[in-house]
């Protein structure tokens, strides 16, 4: 999943090596939080924040498919 989420994060930032993401459990979840650089937020979140939306749903699908619960948040 971590694999998934940085190929597409990569694709949308201009400094990848900002990129962090860690994965953490709680009640059940795998919770990844996604850190980047703070003036490229609006990359990621996208008009009405409907590209952060496109994530967490790809990420949730993918999730189901291996039979686990996914979240993803922007940190």
């Amino acid at each position: 999943m971590e694999e998934v989420l940085r190929t597409i994060i990569e694709s949308l930032v201009d400094n990848k090596n900002a990129i962090t993401i860690k994965q953490r459990q709680e009640e059940g979840k795998d919770i990844y939080t996604i850190k980047i650089d703070p003036k490229e937020n609006g990359k990621i979140i996208g008009r009405q924040g409907k590209i952060l939306k496109a994530i967490k749903t790809l990420s949730k699908a993918l999730g189901a498919k291996e039979g686990k619960r996914v979240e993803v948040e922007l940190g």
